[in-house]
């Protein structure tokens, strides 16, 4: 899969490029991450790509001319079209079944703001898909570009050791609970032990105590998640 990401800071991601589960899956050639700095479509001496609003107001808005040159020359760079994404606040919000459906775009091209945010022409030119990882309002959005990232390239295969580790995650299974809990050893630490069935080698129990406990998770921290009927399945799952 490929990424390609336009922003001011491109230097924000050399660290996380070069870390951990996306290193490897660069390394193994699974993705590829392309970085492009919105700048060098500038065609200001200064690279300036920001000014004033008009009608007023603080800060800055980054222009139209070279964000929508920068996507458009960035795009020919392969045949196979690419899956534009605005990171912006105003976008819908990024959940487990957006983050299944970007997964199946064998391109991505992540736009990241700043100050102010766009001109509303990029928008109305490229017409991208708006996105935001939550209620909040970031200083760019570089991070919620790695948050895309990291969530999409769990998707690709070969990029997990063991793939069901994607499908057992929080929001991934069919009824979109929270994970089961999770324990390993010591069997005991400072009063606390791992519940009986999981020692137990019975793998039909354990899928039920996991599920029950998935249920109970989600009802105390998310009910919100909850299909109507596993409402109200509070109990402690059984440990037999």
């Amino acid at each position: 899969m490929r990424f390609d990401v336009l922003t001011l800071f491109p230097e924000i991601f050399s660290g996380y490029m070069t870390q951990s589960l996306l290193k490897l899956a660069i390394d193994r050639s699974l993705v590829e991450l392309n970085l492009h700095n919105i700048r060098d479509w500038s065609r200001d001496k200064h690279h300036s790509v920001d000014d004033r609003p008009f009608g007023g107001g603080p800060g800055m808005v980054i222009s139209a001319e070279p964000t929508v040159e920068a996507v458009e020359a960035v795009q020919a760079t392969d045949s196979e079209p690419g899956h534009l994404v605005m990171l912006t606040p105003q976008g819908r919000k990024l959940d487990q079944p957006l983050v299944e459906q970007l997964a199946q775009h064998k391109r991505l091209l992540l736009l990241c703001g700043r100050y102010e945010g766009f001109d509303q022409r990029v928008s109305d030119i490229l017409k991208p898909d708006e996105v935001s990882i939550g209620d909040f309002v970031l200083n760019g959005g570089e991070v919620a570009a790695m948050t895309v990232i990291d969530a999409v390239i769990r998707l690709v295969p070969g990029v997990l050791g063991d793939e069901d580790s994607s499908r057992f995650d929080s929001f991934s299974h069919g009824d979109r609970l929270l994970e089961h809990a999770q324990y390993t050893r010591p069997r005991e630490y400072r009063g606390l032990e791992v519940p009986e069935v999981l020692l137990s080698g019975d793998h039909q129990q354990i899928a039920r105590w996991r599920q029950e406990n998935s249920i109970q998770r989600t009802s105390q921290r998310r009910a919100d998640l909850l299909p109507e009927k596993n409402k109200g399945k509070n109990d402690e799952p059984r440990n037999s």
